[in-house]
């Protein structure tokens, strides 16, 4: 079975292509879904991609999240169906209140466009459970600005509590050093599940390392591991 992947479309986005190209590159369909939409029968799974959604006006985001589309979203996440918001998808996501805390500016005021290492932290979600193992170290590239995750305390205790963190900046050996850590994300963190495990929300690309035309392809390993988990179960 061949499944489908909404690809959302916000004004501004510019990820959307290449989440197009990665998913049918694997094998799924796709459709894209301009933000004025509210029908989502027929999908599998919604993308939200990177770029800049409404410009970044007021915070990156922020706008983003009050589109029409979003509350089809957020009740295609209760129903228990796979969402995952790549970067600016992330802070929509942290925005739209799907996932908690907020994506801050990075540390040192850069941008940053590169590829970082980031350290599979669990196997509890659709998108880590497929052909991956805890502490296996993934090459993904980065692009952006707002990328330093934050929350506070309490909430820090209760992602850790419930193996929520599913990726964090690291080196080469899977260490947290500081130099791995390359926009200043509490805890190294690079990737968060809700409380339910079916929304990832996560800064680095890995749509962009699935063609070894144009790079890595350790991206394969997450998007695989979340069509695997639509496949009916064997009886």
């Amino acid at each position: 079975m061949r499944p489908t992947v909404g690809v959302v479309v916000f004004p501004g986005s510019n990820c959307d292509r290449d989440a197009d190209y990665s998913f049918e590159y694997l094998g799924a369909d796709t459709k894209f879904l301009w933000h004025l939409e509210t029908d989502l029968d027929g999908i599998d799974v919604i993308v939200l991609p990177g770029g800049f959604a409404y410009g970044d006006y007021l915070r990156t985001g922020a706008m983003a999240a009050y589109s029409p589309v979003m509350d089809s979203v957020r009740r295609f996440a209760a129903a228990g169906k796979p969402v995952i918001g790549i970067c600016n998808g992330f802070q929509v996501l942290c925005e739209a209140g799907l996932l908690p805390g907020a994506l801050r500016r990075n540390s040192g005021l850069r941008f940053r466009c590169m590829p970082v290492r980031i350290r599979v932290e669990t196997l509890e979600s659709p998108f880590t459970s497929g052909g991956m193992w805890p502490g296996q170290v993934l090459t993904i590239p980065i692009a952006h600005f707002d990328g330093s995750y934050y929350a506070g305390d309490e909430t820090l205790e209760e992602l850790l509590a419930e193996r929520r963190i599913a990726f964090r900046y690291c080196d080469a050996e899977g260490e947290l050093t500081p130099e791995s850590n390359p926009n200043g994300s509490r805890l190294h963190i690079a990737g968060i599940l809700n409380p339910e495990r079916n929304v990832l929300g996560m800064m680095p690309h890995p749509e962009r390392a699935v063609d070894p035309a144009v790079g890595g392809t350790d991206g394969r390993l997450i998007l695989n591991s979340l069509l695997y988990s639509l496949q009916p179960a064997e009886t």
